[in-house]
């Protein structure tokens, strides 16, 4: 039985969004750790319930029950105490989604150490920024001698890093993870006295994808995976013994929502595969032969996915399909359900938070919203003032605390008391992203205030722009920007990556320029249009939009590029 039952004040069914909002509320044990109180809860009940179903493109494939994965991560915890690792100590992963990121991360709850997941695509420079900005202790990474030689490099500026640890071949310098985890034994007592760890301890520390700016460290305490029970069972719509599939690299943020936390309280296994490179033809051929029940992948995916012959391939165990990352176009939208018959949910949330606005239960979708707002959030939209706006008018999305830290929001900026502060200020957390609810309470996004475009006295949104834009067949992707101009203070550009079949040519500018000017205002209409190979991205798949307004203004983008 899911074990999401014991979180809920109230335990029983919610019968549509408005009651779940008005009465899904959730509570904690004392001392919550999830490595004890949900993967060893469930050896006890249900040792032979489906956790970890894992697959790669060379054919390898595993799949774990609970029983198993309590095993592997206290043989974990074990080798990692003898190395030196204690409550408190931060350790870098760096695994893709090799499936002993779930043996590390549990065994790293199980000590009180904090787990630091990071992506495959960090050079020298910017593991040296992480190393030091957390004082990392130990990095264990997969066996890619391009990662590993990074890592190396920045070795003699990381001072605080004192062990390296290699899962795969023997590595000269590194501690073989395998040869010294089979060792141990599959035993690691809850720890009591000064060693044992308590709700408000650090757990977990994301450094952010970096769309503007330096990236920033999010820390989430031992509370933070009872929050995913909103994501998983509302949201993703995850069942007790289904096999949950969220397209996300274990670097960033999105593999705690889609990969662990919630769809584990809730009962569901979680389906891995661990992919050389995104195809969609082998993706889909993945969810029919796996069985998978319920999927979430970006909005980039789904543009993918519905270029492919979805009728060829049988995709029909899938109850529910969501998206969250960016705001989804609604042409995407409406070609996938028209392919398949099913709709998207779309959600919305940060890295410092679980899901904040969804599209939960059954709810009535409006494509191109992101859903009304998660019932563990007391949220508004508010002016410059703090004062809320009325219905349509844009503004920030706030998080409310007046009554009290709700569950899954981060604890804080890791070492920056002015950053904490100020995300904090006047009593709510600021999102920073500026949106518009409707009369329904449905919230759409705009963008992050950087990217708002000031053009002749008018505020544009870019993802409004780029979703008209992406109706033209001959446009994969695109990325809305404003650049200087002297008579409109900011021109409206847009950098176009092409679908298969086209070509860049003046003909094709001019053809797209009179596209959007039939279906929007003239004044959002681009002035400029590039077309690009792709697209400059974070490591979670963001178009970074400030790249782009760096380049163009002149900025060396190398450097820009070194700030995720």
């Amino acid at each position: 039985m899911a074990l999401y039952h014991d979180f809920l004040v109230e335990d029983r069914e919610f019968t549509s969004y408005e009651d779940l909002k008005a009465h899904c509320r959730l509570k904690a044990p004392e001392n919550f750790n999830f490595a004890y109180d949900i993967v060893d809860r469930y050896t006890v009940t249900e040792p032979g319930k489906r956790a970890l179903v894992w697959c790669d493109d060379d054919g390898e494939e595993h799949t774990w029950t609970f029983e198993q994965i309590s095993a592997d991560s206290k043989r974990t915890a074990y080798f990692l105490a003898s190395q030196g690792i204690k409550k408190g100590d931060a350790v870098m992963m760096i695994l893709r989604r090799r499936y002993e990121w779930w043996w590390v991360m549990m065994a790293l709850h199980r000590i009180g150490a904090i787990a630091v997941p990071a992506t495959d695509q960090l050079l020298q420079k910017d593991i040296e920024y992480r190393t030091n900005a957390a004082e990392i202790k130990m990095i264990i990474s997969y066996d890619n001698p391009a990662v590993q030689s990074e890592i190396e490099k920045a070795l003699p500026n990381s001072p605080t890093v004192k062990k390296l640890v290699t899962v795969g071949p023997s590595r000269e310098g590194w501690i073989d993870f395998h040869a010294e985890v089979d060792k141990c034994v599959p035993e690691f007592p809850r720890p009591v006295g000064d060693a044992a760890v308590h709700s408000e301890d650090p757990m977990l520390l994301y450094f952010t994808s970096g769309t503007s700016g330096y990236p920033k460290m999010v820390l989430h305490n031992f509370l933070y995976p009872i929050g995913h029970l909103i994501t998983a069972k509302y949201w993703h719509g995850v069942q007790d013994n289904g096999l949950h599939l969220a397209v996300s690299e274990t670097g960033w943020g999105k593999a705690v929502w889609g990969k662990l936390y919630g769809q584990w309280i809730c009962g569901s296994a979680v389906f891995v595969y661990d992919m050389h490179s995104f195809k969609p033809d082998k993706m889909l051929q993945k969810i029919a032969k796996y069985g998978i029940t319920t999927f979430c992948a970006p909005p980039t995916v789904y543009r993918y996915l519905i270029r492919q012959d979805l009728s060829k391939y049988d995709i029909s165990s899938v109850v529910r399909f969501a998206t969250a990352g960016e705001a989804l176009n609604g042409e995407v939208y409406n070609k996938f359900i028209e392919q398949t018959g099913k709709k998207i949910y779309e959600g919305y949330g940060q890295t410092e938070s679980t899901i904040i606005c969804g599209n939960f239960l059954d709810a009535v979708v409006r494509p191109g919203s992101m859903g009304r707002p998660s019932p563990v959030y007391d949220v508004s939209v508010v002016n410059a003032s703090g004062k809320p706006v009325p219905a349509g008018e844009v503004g920030e999305l706030v998080i409310h605390l007046d009554k009290g830290h709700p569950f899954g929001l981060l604890s804080g900026y890791y070492r920056d008391v002015a950053l904490t502060a100020n995300a904090f200020d006047g009593g709510v957390y600021h999102t920073g992203d500026t949106v518009y609810m409707d009369e329904d309470g449905y919230v759409w996004f705009v963008g992050r205030k950087d990217d708002i475009i000031k053009s002749s006295g008018f505020r544009i949104s870019p993802f409004e722009v780029e979703s008209v834009l992406q109706q033209h067949p001959a446009v994969m992707e695109c990325a809305v920007t404003g650049v200087p101009d002297e008579k409109r203070g900011q021109a409206v550009k847009a950098t176009i990556v092409l679908s298969p079949g086209y070509e860049a040519s003046e003909e094709l500018e001019h053809e797209l320029f009179d596209f959007v000017k039939h279906e929007t205002a003239l004044f959002k209409c681009p002035r400029i249009i590039e077309f690009v190979h792709e697209l400059p991205k974070t490591i979670s798949g963001k178009i970074r939009r400030v790249e782009i307004r760096e380049k163009d203004a002149g900025v060396d983008v190398d450097k820009v590029k070194q700030e995720f």
